[in-house]
């Protein structure tokens, strides 16, 4: 068996972040290659979670005050990996239906001999089903957790990024009352976050929420309008109107589909334009350049970190924007996206920040900017006095 050093030399990890194939791949198979492989199996097993808000979240079509979450460990010769699926109603996944998914994903990841497989391994899971995105990414976080406890690193620093790169996080303030949207815009600016407020009604309630902020600080905003801009007009007046506020950047800021429109729009703003719901995977991204600035990664929609930093090397070859997102997450998802933060212009990693219940820590905010934990794999930490029950159901 190879040392560390000859093994990491030979996995070709420093050239790996720069190239266009599969960082994942290339790892796989100087894995095979070293013949450090064994016998040993990997282990899959789930615990439903229910996060539960700090505050009503409300966006442009709805409102929630907890989000279903099953969390996930993959075990591997005394080491374990945790992930996350976490599912917002629009996603379309449940618990039952990510719990469904995992049974059907134990005896897959039991035919692999190592967890360094990792794309051999997602390729198989995706082929599962068609959609249970967020199941996937549960299995792809807890994967990538066990390697780098592994390995003895984080992915970050596998990949070779540089956390002092990492941009000023985003808080997210939801739609509602004035007293509310001043309270949180409070927190947000007085941990040094940038504000991201979620627009998209009518006029008025969408610049009440501007100016509302406006009468507590002054720090930057960005915009999620939710597709919830129907008029290509009205939302270039809209975004011109921002422009003056202080707001740096549009997430989503049509429907999805109107993507001649967005295009329209993306040439004419003075401000970039962010693809969100248009940006599900990989195969989304080259779909989108010339419409959108950028894209917004979501682990959750593209199947955990193996697709997302698939995602990056073609945004990147195609000079668009990157951002990185998330849902209403524990730290565990969190702390995934953390990873790959160093190679992003905006992040919005706070589902950790708004959920009361948070059972692990990791990733930390650090004077507005998320830093990723300089620790093995994610860097998690399960919170004292948390008692998660992961089981394995037939």
């Amino acid at each position: 068996m190879t040392d560390r050093r000859t093994f990491l030399k030979s996995a070709g990890l420093l050239t790996a972040a720069a190239t266009l194939i599969s960082p994942s791949k290339i790892f796989a198979k100087a894995i095979r290659n070293s013949n450090s492989a064994n016998s040993k199996e990997l282990i899959l097993e789930w615990c439903p979670f229910e996060a539960k808000m700090k505050h009503v979240f409300t966006i442009a079509n709805s409102s929630r005050t907890t989000t279903p979450i099953v969390l996930t460990r993959i075990s591997y010769d005394g080491c374990v990996g945790y992930g996350e699926a976490a599912m917002p109603p629009y996603l379309g996944e449940t618990t039952n239906s990510a719990i469904d998914f995992l049974k059907k994903a134990r005896p897959v990841l039991k035919k692999f001999n190592s967890p360094f497989m990792i794309g051999e391994i997602m390729e198989e899971i995706d082929a599962i089903t068609t959609n249970n995105c967020a199941a996937k990414a549960s299995v792809d976080i807890a994967l990538h957790d066990l390697v780098g406890k592994i390995i003895g690193q984080p992915w970050w620093k596998i990949w070779g990024f540089n956390p002092d790169k990492c941009p000023y996080n985003s808080f997210t303030v939801g739609l509602d009352t004035k007293e509310v949207v001043r309270e949180k815009a409070k927190e947000a600016a007085a941990e040094g976050h940038l504000i991201k407020v979620k627009l998209g009604r009518t006029e008025e309630q969408d610049k009440m929420m501007i100016t509302t902020i406006r009468e507590v600080t002054d720090t930057t905003i960005c915009i999620d309008a939710n597709q919830g801009w129907k008029d290509k007009h009205y939302a270039l007046d809209m975004i011109n109107w921002l422009k003056t506020q202080n707001v740096n950047m549009i997430e989503q800021p049509m429907p999805k589909t109107m993507l001649e429109e967005t295009g329209w729009l993306t040439e004419r703003s003075p401000l970039p334009i962010m693809a969100d719901e248009a940006c599900q995977r990989l195969t989304d991204v080259k779909k989108l350049h010339g419409y959108y600035t950028g894209i917004n990664i979501k682990l959750m929609k593209c199947t955990g970190l193996h697709e997302a930093r698939e995602m990056i090397s073609l945004a990147e070859a195609l000079h668009m924007k990157i951002m990185v997102g998330c849902m209403t997450e524990t730290s565990v998802a969190i702390a995934a996206g953390a990873q790959i933060a160093p190679k992003c212009e905006w992040t919005d990693l706070d589902g950790n920040w708004l959920i009361a219940n948070d059972c692990f820590t990791s990733s930390k905010v650090i004077d507005g900017r998320i830093q990723p934990a300089d620790a093995p794999g994610l860097g998690l930490k399960m919170n004292k006095g948390v008692n998660l029950k992961y089981a394995a159901q037939e």
